[in-house]
């Protein structure tokens, strides 16, 4: 005698598929599907304890589609797809059996040492696209051989859940258990993870749990109940559904909501071996309005936050979790066991609002060193590798906003001198300086304008500035110590061993804590050249390890009682 197997959605049995749902308002559930040549009358589901009904289908098979045909108390039947479908042939289309059975290459990767790490945000519709068609896992594993290249060793995708359309962001899922299937699909995700793995790369996959939809929603009313003219069980159906992307925050105190967003979450670390997840915009988790002002805070969210991070602590005690909370608290980064959220690392607002504000000003006088300083100095939780320092990220480079080269030589950045020079700055800033540095596709070869989703990264861009990639290439060796004589760059500590407020001139030390591995960085924020210029901290057996003026100059460099020929936004490495 068949029983319910206890875990929703599809779970093969001996003979077929057993099928669950949780619709706990539903008058009646019928399965429908390839099997049954969609009968609604056939199939009934029967009811367990808790609002879950299952049914067994021994003749379904794997890649068969499927609906649940669900009745509500009103008896207006509607047809809804699996909440926990890993496949589906698109937003508004069919559930589709999916076994689990990709053969992986590579089972054991591991990220490599947070101190060594590179981030590289990345959209799959954007990164590399063939023929005018959106890209996919197949062409951006194309590219990965690039990555390498370039150095970078963690990637952040942008979310490939189930979203409305073919081109999107990501950032708005309306199926957060499926693979958007014009992407590729699950398997699509599997090969381009294990492809990852096996250059090794790690794979972050950035994840949205603030609000659902708006579009293509299909738990929204799900078994027929609502309050308020809202969500049904899924979602809050009270003032706290409000966001900005519409009325569907998930209700958080609700035991099988958070269950299917905690689910979800462990789902893309097991069965897609995923590296870790990056948290889209906490604060709507965390408080209605956003605005962390500690007057409509949502509890049950934050202890949600916590029960996730916990529990991928327990179970994958390797993995990383980044929050974007951009509010600037330690607490977001302190362990649970503190009241903290637990996670890994946090994008920092400290860092890339004040390095922006400074490298897009017209003029340098209005350069406050001050806030410079700040920002190489900031960390979070008493541990530097607690944030993740960037420059640019997809919502620093769209929104009203541009990427900095862009922003400093809007319609001119190909040829620009200062739009060259402020990113390279921006470059040395973001792999120098102490905390997880990440780039934005394209950053490293001068792309330009803002990211649009429809708008292909344009990779001649690569050949066509060339030393201003292969600069890129050398700060991100130097990052990670491939030479060994920059392991500073991998330690903990900074200094503040030089600054020029006339000249706006920096220079910061870097150190693991053992004093011959010191690496010393010096930055002209200005276009002041200035022949003969003293750098503090500096001595003439020092070895420049990098060198920019107007391109790549490290081996012309020479020190001479403690100076140097200082070029307009030039950049200088040095190992004590």
């Amino acid at each position: 005698m068949s029983t319910y197997q206890g875990v929703l959605g599809v779970n093969k049995i001996d003979k077929g598929y057993q099928f669950s749902v949780w619709a706990p308002y539903a008058k009646s559930v019928s399965l429908v599907g390839d099997f049954n040549d969609w009968d609604e009358d056939q199939d009934a589901m029967q009811q367990a304890d808790n609002g879950i009904w299952w049914v067994d289908i021994p003749t379904a098979a794997n890649n068969d589609q499927y609906k649940f045909c669900i009745e509500p108390a009103d008896n207006k039947k509607s047809t809804k797809n699996d909440p926990r479908a890993r496949k589906m042939t698109n937003s508004v289309g069919n559930s589709i059996i999916y076994d689990d059975d990709f053969n992986w290459k590579i089972d054991d990767f591991e990220l490599p040492p947070i101190h060594q790490r590179i981030i590289y945000e990345m959209h799959i519709g954007t990164f590399n696209q063939i023929s005018d068609q959106r890209g996919t896992f197949n062409s951006a594993i194309e590219k990965l051989d690039d990555l390498v290249e370039l150095g970078v060793n963690v990637l952040e995708i942008m979310p490939v859940n189930e979203f409305a359309g073919d081109i999107s962001w990501g950032y708005n899922p309306a199926a957060p258990f499926a693979v958007e299937e014009a992407y590729g699909g699950p398997d699509g995700l599997k090969q381009f993870i294990d492809a990852a793995h096996q250059r090794g790369i790690g794979v972050i996959l950035d994840v949205v749990y603030n609000h659902f939809g708006p579009s293509d929603l299909d738990i929204w009313q799900f078994d027929g109940w609502s309050e308020n003219e809202k969500g049904g069980i899924y979602f809050y159906n009270d003032h706290r559904s409000s966001t900005p992307w519409g009325e569907t925050r998930p209700d958080y105190g609700r035991t099988e909501v958070c269950d299917y967003i905690k689910d979800s979450a462990l789902m893309w670390l097991r069965e897609f071996k995923a590296d870790g997840l990056r948290m889209d915009m906490l604060p709507f988790m965390r408080c209605i309005s956003g605005e962390d002002n500690g007057q409509d805070d949502i509890p049950e969210g934050y202890q949600l936050i916590q029960d996730i991070n916990s529990t991928i602590k327990q179970n994958f005690a390797n993995k990383m979790c980044i929050a974007e909370d951009l509010h600037k608290h330690d607490f977001i980064t302190d362990p649970v066991e503190q009241n903290g959220c637990g996670f890994t690392s946090q994008w920092d607002a400290q860092f890339v609002h004040p390095i922006r504000a400074a490298l897009t000003q017209p003029s340098a006088e209005n350069i406050e060193l001050d806030k410079v300083i700040g920002a190489l100095q900031h960390s979070y939780s008493g541990h530097v590798y607690s944030r993740v320092i960037y420059t640019e990220s997809h919502d620093e480079v769209a929104n009203g906003q541009a990427r900095i080269v862009e922003e400093v030589a809007p319609g001119n950045v190909d040829d620009d001198f200062f739009a060259r020079q402020k990113g390279i700055i921006a470059a040395t800033l973001v792999l120098t300086s102490a905390g997880v540095p990440m780039l934005f596709q394209g950053q490293e070869m001068k792309e330009s304008g803002w990211f649009d989703d429809n708008k292909a990264l344009n990779w001649q861009k690569k050949q066509q500035f060339n030393e201003y990639y292969t600069a890129f290439q050398q700060l991100i060796a130097l990052r990670k110590n491939n030479q060994g004589c920059s392991a500073g760059l991998t330690g903990e500590q900074t200094q503040i061993i030089h600054r020029d407020d006339k000249n706006k001139v920096i220079g910061f030390s870097r150190s693991n804590g053992i004093a011959d591995e010191q690496v010393n960085v010096y930055l002209n924020l200005s276009d002041a050249e200035i022949e003969e210029y003293a750098l503090s901290g500096l001595n003439d057996e020092a070895r420049c390890l990098f060198a920019w003026s107007d391109g790549i100059v490290t081996e012309q460099v020479s020190v001479n009682n403690s100076a140097i020929k200082m070029p307009k936004y030039g950049v200088f490495i040095f190992s004590n």
